[in-house]
């Protein structure tokens, strides 16, 4: 290829990458949880050991003690597409926000393994 035609095809390649992106990922916004969610995340024995739940805390006790958030996740490479959800406590502590996905209908977390 001579310089002119490297040129035209890098402009292309890029915007083919740009195009791509803008179609997978184009709602990056933020969701509240629902309460049937709010229901499922402290039946999880992760979330439950992490913030100390009682066997008798309700959905929305445990709403309002913690940052919750859902986002429609779409992987930037094969992997993981649909419901991620990020948990962060009422206190900014050394420890990260819980990440929690679907997998067969079931929120587990995700995990650096």
């Amino acid at each position: 290829m001579n310089g002119e035609s490297e040129g035209l095809f890098d402009e292309r390649l890029d915007r083919t990458i740009i195009n791509l992106k803008m179609s997978h990922m184009s709602d990056m916004k933020p969701y509240s949880l629902s309460q049937e969610e709010w229901e499922q995340v402290i039946t999880i024995p992760a979330v439950r050991e992490a913030w100390g739940l009682e066997d008798d805390v309700t959905p929305s006790e445990f709403a309002g003690s913690v940052y919750g958030v859902k986002f429609k996740f779409f992987s930037g490479s094969p992997g993981y597409v649909g419901d991620l959800f990020i948990l962060q406590g009422d206190a900014l502590t050394g420890y990260p926000p819980m990440v929690l996905r679907r997998a067969d209908d079931t929120l587990v977390v995700c995990t650096e393994e």
